[in-house]
């Protein structure tokens, strides 16, 4: 009876992080969408002097890392992303009360699930927002990607402020 009521009582107080995980999901895979729609490769529109919406598809992983080899690397950032999925969702079962951890766990849950999303349906992660300033431009990335950012920032401002709190 105890273990079934720290079961519930467990998964109610990530419920939360997972609606957010969701809700970046669902504004990653509209965005997405919409760019797929209107846009083909290579395509952009200048929106403002230092920034385009573009459509770039991405076969590697961060700033293109392994684009350029032959196919497996579809596979194994799937796998990767599947496997930190699970390792995140397991982590908020355990920490949801931490609230700038479970915060940073769910942007990085809702980003990984967006480009593993991209990456079995189309093989590759689609980019569209290109930032760029006096001809260098910053490479191509998406709201799964800034969230996964966000919650990479979080998670280390986390650790510094608990280094701090212990000492």
């Amino acid at each position: 009876m105890a273990r079934n009521h720290f079961f519930r009582s467990s998964s109610s107080g990530m419920l939360p992080w997972l609606g957010l995980s969701l809700i970046i999901l669902i504004a990653d895979q509209f965005t997405k969408v919409l760019i797929l729609g209107y846009y083909q490769l290579g395509d952009s529109t200048r929106v403002t002097d230092f920034f385009n919406v573009v459509r770039w598809h991405n076969t590697g992983a961060a700033f293109s890392f392994l684009a350029g080899a032959s196919g497996w690397q579809r596979w194994f950032f799937t796998g990767i992303g599947l496997l930190a999925a699970t390792v995140i969702v397991w982590m908020l079962k355990s920490h949801a009360g931490q609230k700038l951890f479970a915060f940073a766990l769910a942007c990085i849950l809702g980003g990984a699930v967006g480009n593993v999303i991209d990456r079995v349906l189309y093989g590759y992660v689609v980019d569209f927002l290109d930032f760029h300033w006096g001809g260098w431009h910053f490479p191509a990335f998406n709201i799964a990607d800034s969230a996964i950012s966000i919650g990479a920032v979080c998670l280390i401002l986390d650790e510094l402020l608990r280094v701090r709190r212990s000492r």
